[in-house]
């Protein structure tokens, strides 16, 4: 008897604490997963461009909010894969922190 009042004792202070962490943050396991998930898709969009393999953007979202930082070297590039990444399921808005960079 004393093991299961133990075990539910447990059970109810990890709960308490696990719960805890998402109201700390502001933000749920959900939250963090979709951002997880445009930032992949956002990131196979920019692999996908031609010459991606010479740009140095890095890509971060959170609560569907995406930007973009780094060197891109075509502004129109850049406002064709900005109008890409609004159109990913959750995302709320992109911005462009892009610095064209002419090619070397």
């Amino acid at each position: 008897m004393k093991k299961v009042i133990f075990m539910t004792v447990l059970m109810a202070f990890g709960l308490a604490l696990f719960s805890g962490c998402a109201s700390i943050t502001g933000r749920t396991t959900g939250e963090y997963i979709d951002d997880a998930s445009i930032t992949t898709e956002a990131n196979g969009i920019i692999i996908k461009e031609p010459d991606a393999g010479y740009w140095k953007i890095d890509v971060s979202s959170t609560q569907g909010n995406v930007v973009l930082d780094g060197f891109i070297h075509d502004k129109k590039a850049e406002e064709r894969i900005v109008a890409k990444i609004g159109q990913i399921k959750g995302v709320k808005s992109v911005k462009s922190n892009l610095k064209v960079e002419k090619k070397k």
